[in-house]
């Protein structure tokens, strides 16, 4: 198997007791072993901090910081990334899982294509691992494509520093920042490349932020507004006449494949 250099896993936790043991070896399960889990912890109230403690004890590989206080998805990844030290830069939260030549399998379609940012297909499973369906991906996605409708599963998403140039951040945004933070890559590298078979398993838990859209409004404006430094009235009426259809259509579509 060919090395193709340190891969840094993101992982931003809180109160993930009940998955986090799974994702972690969902990780450790990878054909590829030349990775980093950096594990930035928002700082949990239950077991989540004690269970990711027991796995780093037995796998260097595996980093755990803890927030000073409760701060949100987007800077526990910030203080994960800031603290990354590998060539390609990949994303699994803490409910998620990863199969196990997910690594191996991206990076070789990455160095193949020349690529330096993409993304995969892949499933998704309830809250007991059981499998729901399948997410596939378009064989391309550029920042057009990608500002009335995110088709770019984050848990999916895997970048090249060397080739990018830089190891951006993620706006400060208590919600929708890993959609920003995919915008703000692809406004420097302009495409991402879609690889058609899954190789990860995304969870969808009562609690996930994702089930309802239209109830993120105000932070899907200020992604075009504080991220892309749109004009208000711009950014209302592209929100309104563009990404809100898109939404209801794709609706539709997954309620008559749903039955």
């Amino acid at each position: 198997m060919k090395d193709y250099g340190l891969v840094s896993i993101i992982t931003p936790s809180y109160n993930s007791s009940k998955f986090i043991g799974e994702t972690i070896e969902s990780i450790q399960a990878q054909t590829y072993k030349h990775w980093e889990l950096l594990i930035a912890d928002d700082c949990s109230t239950d077991e989540t901090r004690s269970i990711v403690e027991k796995y780093a004890v037995n796998d260097s590989r595996i980093r755990l910081f803890v927030l000073e206080q409760n701060s949100g998805a987007g800077v526990a990844r910030n203080k994960a990334i800031e603290n990354a030290s590998g060539r390609y830069i990949a994303f699994c939260d803490s409910d998620d899982l990863w199969l196990p030549g997910k690594l191996e399998k991206q990076l070789d379609f990455m160095n193949g294509m020349g690529c330096a940012l993409s993304h995969t297909s892949y499933l998704t499973c309830d809250e007991s691992s059981n499998i729901t369906g399948i997410i596939v991906c378009r064989k391309k996605e550029t920042l057009k494509t990608m500002l009335s409708d995110d088709k770019m599963g984050f848990l999916t998403v895997m970048y090249d520093v060397s080739k990018i140039g830089c190891k951006p951040f993620m706006p400060d945004l208590r919600k929708r920042q890993d959609w920003a933070y995919k915008l703000i890559i692809l406004n420097i590298c302009d495409v991402a490349y879609g690889m058609k078979e899954p190789l990860s398993i995304y969870r969808h838990t009562s609690g996930s932020l994702s089930n309802n859209k239209l109830g993120l409004v105000k932070y899907n404006i200020a992604v075009y507004t504080d991220v892309l430094k749109w004009n208000k009235i711009r950014a209302y009426m592209y929100f309104m006449f563009f990404f809100v259809p898109k939404y209801i259509i794709k609706k539709r579509l997954q309620h008559y494949v749903n039955g």
